[in-house]
């Protein structure tokens, strides 16, 4: 786990789901195999060509902005295939409840922040396969709001759907940490808008963050 910027005040908690508030190594494969090998049926192409086009287009983004990674919608989108079309995908490819199960550690641990902060899911995924995925892990009473792929057409990093969040949320950023498993998808930028930050490996981190935020008795 690393700390950016931290507020004296914290208000909102703004999550990122996959990844973030779940470890599952095969799910995450899955959510992007099961598009890749979608595409290469839509193009009539082997899978390792098409494997092959969507790493170049990724590596050629990484040498012309370095330490930046390309989304996968935003990739999709450099291959011809709108974010519209990308929530299509998503929508109908991913099952979370395959993968899946309750956590009733984050249940805990979302219970001793709720009372503290109001809590949103900032996702690169469409809302009906976020939901799916809360309702897997037994969490999703817990945040007040999604802002998805669909809420906002635009893929993280992106001011947009911060902004939406602050404004549900009700929160100013400098009052506000955004918490997620990549540093240049969900920490950079809202530290760049006056957020703190917490950067996580996994699931296991989120449960120590009452430990960082609530304050000590």
């Amino acid at each position: 786990m690393k700390l950016y910027n931290i507020p004296a005040t914290v208000t909102a908690l703004i999550f990122d789901i996959d990844s973030t508030l779940y470890t599952n190594p095969e799910y995450t494969f899955e959510q992007t195999d099961v598009q890749v090998r979608h595409y290469a049926q839509l193009q009539h192409i082997s899978y390792d060509e098409a494997k092959q086009r969507i790493t170049a287009v990724q590596e050629l983004y990484k040498k012309e902005n370095p330490g930046k990674t390309l989304s996968f919608g935003n990739t999709m989108v450099a291959l011809g295939y709108s974010i519209e079309e990308s929530i299509r995908w998503r929508e109908t490819l991913f099952s979370p409840e395959q993968f899946l199960s309750q956590d009733p550690r984050l249940q805990q641990t979302l219970a001793l922040l709720q009372p503290h902060f109001a809590m949103i899911c900032v996702t690169n995924n469409p809302t009906i396969p976020a939901r799916k995925t809360l309702e897997a892990l037994g969490v999703s009473t817990y945040f007040q709001d999604i802002i998805a792929l669909d809420t906002t057409k635009v893929s993280k990093p992106h001011p947009i759907p911060l902004t939406m969040a602050l404004e549900k949320t009700k929160s100013l950023p400098q009052q506000t940490v955004s918490i997620g498993d990549r540093y240049t998808i969900d920490i950079e930028l809202p530290v760049k808008m006056g957020m703190g930050g917490i950067l996580v490996s996994g699931v296991e981190e989120v449960y120590d963050i009452p430990r960082i935020l609530l304050p000590k008795t």
